[in-house]
């Protein structure tokens, strides 16, 4: 079956069962509003808070600590206060997580905003003024300049019709429309001439349309409906947290069953030995990790949003830093979103660009050119009012740039016509009349003198090449002004004065930012609605592109099958002519190649690969309501640079996250190897009263409290100098990569070996009291407060100033001063079970504290000392 747009406007209203003089009877648009529903855009219903809260106990972590938890407290009632403050803290992440979650459904809401609320149709021979959310199919629709399209619509009747598609299809000029059938299948919405979709509108002339698709069947309800269900994949910091997660809990619940089993062999109660499997639960999980990063993420978020960049959902912070691939838009973010004269060529054919001194000549052409317009720019009380065609926008703003102010009086008018692809005004002189036509160049230059016809055809092809839309302008002086302005009499026989050439420009910032992120390693993808040739022109002008092979239209890509664009995706620079569905399409392919992609974008058609995307990032100031609801970060000043900005200080938050992690997972192996090595020994050594070198207690407070405070002042750490000189890391890179798993391991089996030297040295002193467990205790506290210094830089401390990050120091100082109010506050030293230490135990604790520092500066030393002058 033929498309509608291959049916001329009689089969079309035929198709759809219509009348196209008297439209649809209210009986049969009541039935047909019953049988397909309301022209309205609906979503999936949403997730309940009760839902979304129980959600985030799926984690196999929090099923561990919530069972250890139980399992302590009905074994040992007595001992309540351990399983009760565990419960708290997962309870505090679950909030967390629910706090940190977004959901689309506003980007539906959005989409519902900008549908007309109103419409005219044609029913039972008389036109109406309905809401449009009871528009049917086979209505009839009037449209006329200034009207939003409410439903999709084909064209059946056009007059000078122009509709402004740039939301939907990114292509910046207005789109004229006509109601002839197409010869040929078209797949791009660019193309569809005689075509008008829901939430475009009206900039010129008027029209009839009959409606062929309502509500989600339109094509601005395919894009809701793929928001509704983005498909989204974990970035890649969700990735690898619930990759340590994973490997944590395995090795959690390993330990923990093999610590039982040695506790029951070496003859101690069931409820003893329990309550230390307890406790190698605990020490095992980082309990505070979660919010940790959550914290650095959301402090990630404020120093965004200081340099004109909003994240509206956490993990977007980290995933910027790990993009490879920005896949932008090229209207309205590499570009201006405003046509623009550029390019100004006299009769004689000399070409200049506007920014050079012009003639007088020139600058009467440029006049002429303003006068010769139906648009209009007013103030209204302080606010700027643009009204009218794009193009002749340009032409009023070029004559305003360069201080042109006509005073010739227009009095009569022959307008546009579609057919002519012309446009005359006829102005009053002093003595005569001067008739002003501007138009398409190959038509004025026909109806034009002109002795340099071959030059200015040369040139008209030279700018056309370039992108440039070109516009060219007549005179002819006449005594009498005619009683009726006809074509063939008056745009005849016309002097050539000259053209202007203009185009959407690319923003000034944005070939330097592209020329910042090509250093970073990240390649940057046009993906624009418009024409080939000017997405190449712009590419080619920010060094996007090198050669027209790297880019490949909508129609060419649409032959191309999945697994064939897979192949390819990595030849091509620019897409041009593109649908919503073959952005998402793009994005898909590069993300199956291994690379995290960014999207930029401003309107309605960017959305779906907005969401598709690892990381979408809206226009902030032209961006559609969509786009912004869309995207995971809004950037406020529409500046494209602004994401390089973004993705360093991703980098930098990355790189703080990873120090964060091997901090505290440093210290939870620390604290297993203490507990499983005190069990070991008292399974190879019965003789001797081991004991339990720390309670669950202990462990909690430097998990939660000794480890966090450090932790979160090394989430801003500042940002290293050669951070964006070096390639994004691979996506699927383990967190553990480059070493990192290794330095976790022999950092904290040098911490637990310090703190169990510490605890044999206290119990052998009095096995009778807590010396021991206080003395173990305080060497891991203040041994992880110190160690939080070796964390700062991969280089050594005392060569990036140690004393430079002020929190760090606030942190060290309120760490050590809990851990001595603990030991010396009687009714915290009981809730805790530790004991006052003598000055010299505490002092060989602070001595025992010490020693990774020496040792890991000295391991750095000989790094440094191996690697290779820059």
């Amino acid at each position: 079956m033929k498309k509608i747009c291959q049916l001329n406007p009689n089969e079309a209203v035929k198709h759809l069962q219509s009348n196209d003089r008297n439209g649809l009877t209210n009986q049969e648009a009541k039935k047909r509003l019953a049988e397909y529903g309301p022209n309205a855009l609906t979503g999936k219903k949403k997730t309940s808070l009760v839902v979304r809260f129980l959600s985030q106990f799926k984690d196999l972590l929090v099923i561990i600590l919530l069972i250890a938890a139980f399992i302590s407290v009905a074994v040992n009632p007595k001992e309540w206060l351990d399983g009760f403050v565990i419960l708290v803290v997962v309870l505090l992440n679950a909030t967390l997580g629910v706090i940190q979650e977004s959901k689309a459904e506003n980007a539906l809401d959005a989409l519902k905003k900008m549908s007309s609320p109103q419409a005219k149709v044609l029913r039972e021979g008389t036109i109406q003024q309905i809401e449009s959310k009871k528009i049917v199919l086979g209505d009839i629709v009037l449209l006329e300049t200034g009207d939003f399209v409410p439903a999709d619509l084909r064209i059946i009747e056009a007059i000078n019709l122009q509709v402004d598609e740039s939301a939907l299809t990114g292509e910046s000029v207005p789109v004229e429309k006509q109601a002839e059938k197409l010869s040929e299948e078209h797949s791009t919405l660019g193309d569809l001439s005689n075509l008008a979709f829901l939430a475009t509108h009206v900039t010129y002339g008027r029209g009839k349309g009959i409606v062929y698709a309502t509500g989600m069947k339109t094509e601005i309800g395919k894009i809701a409906a793929r928001l509704a269900d983005p498909d989204k994949e974990l970035t890649p910091l969700q990735k690898r947290l619930e990759q340590i997660g994973k490997v944590i809990a395995f090795f959690c619940i390993g330990v923990c069953l093999l610590v039982l089993a040695l506790e029951l062999w070496s003859g101690e109660e069931f409820t003893d030995s329990f309550m230390t499997a307890v406790a190698l639960a605990v020490a095992s999980i980082p309990e505070a990790l979660a919010t940790v990063v959550t914290v650095i993420l959301a402090l990630g978020v404020e120093r965004m949003a200081k340099h004109q960049a909003i994240v509206k959902k956490l993990p977007a912070v980290e995933t910027l830093g790990a993009a490879s691939v920005v896949c932008s838009d090229k209207t309205g973010t590499l570009t201006e979103n405003k046509m623009t004269v550029t390019t100004v060529v006299n009769r004689k054919g000399e070409v200049k660009k506007l920014e050079e001194p012009l003639t007088d000549e020139e600058k009467y052409l440029l006049g002429l050119f303003a006068l010769c317009t139906d648009a209009s720019v007013s103030n209204e009380n302080g606010e700027i009012i643009r009204l009218g065609d794009p193009t002749e926008l340009a032409l009023l703003d070029a004559a305003e740039k360069i201080g042109i102010k006509n005073t010739m009086q227009r009095v009569a008018e022959l307008p546009f016509d579609s057919n002519r692809k012309m446009m005359s005004v006829v102005l009053k002189t002093q003595s005569d009349y001067l008739i002003v036509t501007k138009g398409a160049f190959d038509i004025v230059i026909n109806r034009s003198k002109t002795a340099n016809k071959k030059e200015l055809y040369d040139i008209n092809e030279e700018l056309s090449a370039r992108a440039l839309r070109i516009l060219a302008l007549g005179i002819k002086k006449i005594k009498n002004l005619p009683a009726v302005l006809k074509s063939e009499e008056i745009e005849d026989d016309l002097l050539f004065l000259g053209m202007v050439g203009m185009i959407d420009p690319a923003r000034p910032e944005v070939k330097k930012a592209v020329f910042q992120a090509q250093k970073a390693g990240i390649k940057t993808i046009m993906i624009t609605g418009d024409h080939l040739q000017t997405g190449i022109a712009i590419a080619k002008e920010l060094n996007i592109l090198q050669d027209d092979s790297e880019a490949i239209s909508g129609s060419v890509l649409n032959k191309l099958t999945d697994r064939e664009l897979f192949e390819k995706i990595e030849s091509y620079s620019v897409y041009a002519r593109v649908n919503p569905e073959d952005k998402v399409r793009i994005v898909e392919a590069w993300q199956k190649k291994g690379h995290v992609v960014a999207m930029t974008g401003d309107g309605v058609n960017d959305s779906p690969a907005l969401a598709k995307a690892d990381i979408g990032c809206a226009m902030g100031i032209t961006g559609t309501d969509v786009a912004k609801e869309a995207a995971d970060v809004i950037l406020v000043d529409d500046n494209y640079a602004t994401i390089i900005v973004a993705v360093e200080l991703g980098r930098n938050i990355y790189d703080n996250i990873k120090k964060v992690v091997q901090y505290l997972l440093s210290s939870n192996t620390g604290e297993v190897f203490t507990i499983f090595t005190a069990s070991l020994l008292a399974v190879l050594f019965p003789g001797f009263n081991f004991g339990v070198p720390l309670f669950a207690m202990h462990l909690l407070w430097v998990n939660l409290i000794t480890d966090s405070l450090p932790a979160f002042a090394l989430g801003i750490v500042d940002i290293d100098d050669d951070l964006m000189g070096i390639p994004p890391r691979n996506k699927n890179e383990s967190f553990f990569a480059n070493r990192l798993g290794r330095a976790i391991i022999w950092q904290g089996l040098m911490i637990g070996t310090l703190t169990l030297t510490a605890y044999l040295i206290g119990h052998t002193a009095d096995p009778t009291s807590y010396l021991g467990q206080t003395m173990a205790f305080t060497t891991l506290s203040t041994t992880q407060l110190f160690h939080a210094f070796n964390m700062k830089s991969k280089h050594s401390i005392f060569n990036k100033r140690l004393f430079s990050n002020k929190y760090l120091l606030l942190a060290f100082g309120l760490g050590i001063a809990l851990q001595i109010g603990i030991c010396y506050i009687k009714p915290l030293a009981r809730v805790f079970k530790v004991v006052p230490l003598e000055f010299n135990y505490l002092l060989l604790c602070f001595a025992l504290s010490l020693v990774p520092i020496i040792v890991i500066e000295f391991v750095k030393a000989i790094r440094d000392a191996k690697r290779p002058p820059t």
